[in-house]
């Protein structure tokens, strides 16, 4: 078999140093026929070769020629690096999967370099010598005996045994850097003990995502059996505030401790709190997500803090300058309890993504099939849920199952058939996804395919990971994220002791990737992205009542201790704020002047939701002329909001299933699965996909055709339940955001009660609730409160509309059956809603009677106007200090949600029971 070469074009040629050392060429070889290239006499001649007996006759050679070889089990590199021609200096020639190139340019400079590492770093890890095995270490030699009983284990490995003592001999920041596998979660659990029983304080572990919440609170369950009382905290799980104040240790996501930190009722609570352990505290350098740990670290780092970091790192290339910035001290452990062997596969560059992507599952599917007839198990992180499907089948394929006509988007056959093959499938909307966690574990299942946004977080071991994409969603896949993957390799927890990684690679991703990798992680400030959320969240916390205050809490940031050091960025913010009444200008003791949040600033922040997205999302709807009707209204909001929330724009969706988006989005939502009743899609349906065409598709099918969304449903017209589910997500934030204006005369009338309606029946779209459900929604939510709403809405929502309520103005005064308020709160419910508010017009004036805790609003066109209660009665002329143009009415808002109005939008009151449904 030929020896396929081919070049891989890199932009950085740097020509090396010389190095006075012998010449070299190393090489890896994959395919057992090659020959080797002569060398001159005296040339340093490696080889690293696979295991296997179709390698025996190379064997044979080598050892007869005297050449160095070691072998690497699941080798799927071939590469040649030499410096054998002093004039060319050091060059690398790579194999490349399926195509041969016939003229190769070797690499030079830096990527050569890199080349060379990578080789001498294989080289090094497959010694033959064995490396001498470090005796456990028992944990009552290093903790009390009460705590011990706490631990998974009595002993404590080599890294553990080196970290633990600095967390319990001081009262220090700690940064812990230490390679995925070698147990930092241990390390941090003693530093959870040591704050609650040491110190009877508080703990709180940030984790970077739900499923980690999930996985270590399942580790804590022992805790509670022992008398500790933990709380899992995240935004799919809701927790009763009294248990969460009462709490030892809250196990919470990123964004939900800062959800917390911006509730005023949980202040005290927050301030019992000792230590912070911080899992994965790299990720503060991650684009999506990094800002909101900065922003919280740099606040508990202040000089003022009482609460002590506790920060789990894997290896990065700037942990001095993250500790330096944390004021903590580096405990670097290198132990790990495995080797690691990571592999850079690469794949020709086509032009045309399907035949790069068709030759990276073929790559996934041999190197699955290698490790898994040797009775290993491998996990395989793709970088979209159809990828997914997709590499699910084709391993499928390769084993013998029949495929041929099963679509990757039919979910039920891509189930079953890949469970016949032992590929289990995980990402966030698969409903099997706990029974194929539950199968990999058990080795019922020796494959899992999942996403890597959701699985890197799982604790799934492996003997084999497989890295299929470089980039997720659309967007470059980071160094971090790859080495957490990397560290899912040949974890004990799997009985393994060696573990192989793979990373697929185009030609020109491959020389970039090895010297990432090679070099590390390296942190970096992501704050500057969203620095007004951040201002206006210190801001609403107390901490920022000024410009100055503003400047000096920005000193105590990542960015800033990285060299960021003008302030004009921040009084750009503190300006915008402004601009957008987030913040206002209050006067002081002192008459200096000072800053603090508008309602409308409480509202962005305690709802999360970005003040620069909800600003431009706000100047977008003002602009609009006053829709005519409700199928107008709710089609001018979907439009906007998909066009200027960047999360509903930028929803990734596969080539494959464009068009199907584009029919549902031109038939306006409507989903009728009969034959005969599909619209037609133009030839360029692909080409006239727009940005937020997904987002569109989904909320016009949640508008009309809400009996699509049953229980049950995998598919709305021809879309994966699983595409749509996180615009169906992240939707509501935003609108609900809009519905919350209506009490504070932010936005137009038509806007707070359409995106109110619209908003619940999103969230809520599994009870299938019709145009005019948001008034019920709301009922059945204040009833079941925040902490059971998930379980106790649907209920309460099904008890009502069978006894054929369609709106909460019932007369009655007693708790309906599934009630979570007690008695005298349920009483000041009732007197919340606008049941009992009257709303008239006479002789062009608007009054409303009984508003003692409304605001009436009034509008002529898109100018509007507003006038506080007195004595329980409030008028307003029509268009009054507007300029009495179009069409006029008025709105009637409780500040708890309720709301009334006249015209069209009195169709928002209650489920119009002659509303025609189109989809069964």
């Amino acid at each position: 078999m030929e020896v396929m070469i081919a070049q891989i074009p890199i932009d950085d040629e740097a020509p090396i140093p010389a190095d006075p050392s012998p010449p070299i060429m190393w090489m890896k070889i994959c395919d057992p026929d090659a020959a080797l290239p002569a060398a001159p006499a005296g040339t340093d001649v490696r080889v690293l070769i696979p295991t296997g007996s179709q390698f025996a006759r190379l064997r044979t050679m080598l050892a007869t020629q005297r050449i160095p070889y070691r072998e690497v089990r699941y080798l799927r590199e071939q590469e040649l690096i030499a410096n054998i021609d002093p004039h060319a200096g050091l060059s690398s020639t790579v194999s490349i999967h399926g195509r041969a190139t016939h003229s190769p340019r070797p690499l030079t400079g830096a990527a050569a370099q890199a080349a060379r590492d990578g080789f001498d770093l294989m080289w090094q890890e497959h010694t033959s010598t064995e490396t001498p095995s470090v005796p456990p270490v028992p944990a009552e030699t290093i903790l009390p005996d009460q705590w011990v009983r706490f631990l998974p284990h009595p002993v404590l490995n080599p890294a553990q045994a080196e970290a633990i003592p600095q967390i319990v001999g001081t009262d220090d920041h700690l940064l812990v850097v230490a390679p995925t596998g070698a147990g930092k979660t241990v390390i941090g659990m003693v530093g959870v003990l040591r704050t609650v029983l040491g110190q009877g304080k508080k703990a709180a572990w940030l984790v970077p995502q739900r499923s980690l919440t999930e996985e270590l609170n399942r580790e804590l369950d022992s805790w509670r059996s022992r008398g500790l009382r933990v709380e899992r905290l995240s935004g799919e799980h809701r927790v009763d505030a009294e248990r969460i104040r009462s709490a030892d240790l809250w196990v919470t996501t990123t964004e939900k401790f800062e959800a917390l930190s911006r509730t005023s009722s949980m202040r005290e609570a927050l301030a019992e709190v000792g230590c912070l352990v911080v899992d994965e505290i790299h990720l503060v350098g991650d684009s999506s997500r990094g800002s909101f740990l900065e922003a919280i670290l740099a606040r508990v780092r202040d000089d003022g803090s009482r609460i002590r970091i506790v920060g789990l790192s894997a290896t990065v290339a700037n942990a001095d300058q993250l500790a330096s910035w944390l004021h903590a001290r580096t405990v670097r452990v290198h132990w790990r309890p495995t080797q690691l062997t990571w592999q850079l596969p690469m794949v020709v560059d086509h032009t045309d993504w399907s035949l790069t992507e068709a030759a990276k599952i073929r790559v996934t599917a041999s190197i699955v099939n290698a490790v898994s007839e040797s009775d290993g198990s491998v996990l395989v992180f793709c970088g979209s849920k159809r990828s997914v499907r997709r590499t699910a089948l084709i391993i499928a394929a390769s084993r013998g199952a029949d495929v041929f006509h099963i679509d990757p988007d039919d979910t039920d056959a891509v189930y079953s058939i890949c469970q016949t093959a032992r590929i289990g499938l995980h990402y966030k909307g698969w409903g099997h996804k706990k029974e194929a966690e539950q199968g990999f574990r058990e080795r019922v299942l020796n494959v899992l395919v999942a996403t890597s946004t959701v699985a890197a977080g799982v604790n799934l071991p492996a003997r084999a990971v497989v890295v299929q994409d470089t980039e997720v969603a659309m967007k470059p896949i980071d160094v971090a994220t790859v080495q957490q993957m990397f560290g899912r390799a040949g974890r004990l927890g799997a009985g393994e002791r060696q573990g192989w990684a793979f990373l697929l690679v185009n030609e020109t991703e491959r020389a970039i990737w090895q010297r990432k990798l090679l070099s590390g992680f390296r942190v970096n400030s992501q704050i500057h992205s969203s620095l007004a959320e951040h201002v206006l969240a210190e801001a609403i916390q107390g901490r920022i009542q000024s410009t100055r205050d503003a400047e000096r809490w920005w000193r105590h940031t990542l960015a800033y201790h990285q060299g960021s050091h003008d302030m004009t960025p921040v009084r750009h913010a503190i300006g915008f704020l402004l601009e957008g009444a987030f913040l206002q200008h209050v006067r002081t003791s002192d008459d200096t002047g000072g800053l603090a949040p508008t309602e409308l600033g409480l509202l962005t922040g305690r709802l999360m939701v970005s003040p620069t997205v909800c600003h431009e999302l706000r100047r977008a709807l003002s602009s609009i002329h006053l829709p005519e009707s409700a199928d107008d209204a709710e089609n001018e909001l979907i439009e906007m909001m998909a066009t200027h929330v960047p999360k509903l724009a930028h929803a990734a969706v596969s080539e494959a299933l464009k068009s199907r988006v584009l029919q549902v989005k031109w038939a306006r939502g409507s989903v009728d699965h009969r034959p005969g009743h599909d619209h037609p899609v133009p030839d360029d349906a692909t080409a006239s996909y727009a940005p937020g065409d997904l987002a569109r598709a989904a909320m016009l099918a949640i508008a009309n055709s809400p009996n699509a969304f049953h229980r049950n449903a995998r598919v709305i017209g021809g879309i994966p339940y699983s595409t749509l589910s996180p615009v169906l997500e992240e939707a509501p934030r935003y609108l609900h955001w809009l519905g919350c204006q209506g009490f504070l005369a932010t936005v137009h009338p038509w806007v707070a009660i359409v995106a109110a309606d619209l908003s619940r029946r999103i969230r809520w779209r599994r009870c299938q609730p019709p145009r005019g459900s948001g008034r019920l929604l709301w009922m059945c939510e204040q009833m079941a409160t925040a902490a059971h709403a998930e379980d106790v809405v649907p209920e309460l929502w099904t008890a009502a509309t069978n006894h054929g309520r369609t709106n909460p103005d019932w007369t009655e005064t007693g708790r309906p059956r599934g009630c979570r308020l007690d008695p005298s709160d349920y009483a000041l419910l009732l007197k919340e809603r606008t049941t009992d508010y009257a709303l008239t017009q006479l002789d062009g004036r608007y009054s409303a009677s009984h508003p003692s805790t409304g605001t009436l609003v009034t509008w002529s066109g898109t100018d509007y106007d507003t006038v506080p209660p007195a004595n329980g009665q409030a008028g307003i002329p029509a268009g009054a200090r507007t300029r009495l143009h179009g069409t006029t009415g008025a709105a009637l808002f409780t500040r708890r949600g309720d709301y009334r109005a006249t015209g069209w939008l009195n169709d928002y009151q209650q489920i119009l029971k002659d509303q025609s449904q189109i989809s069964e």
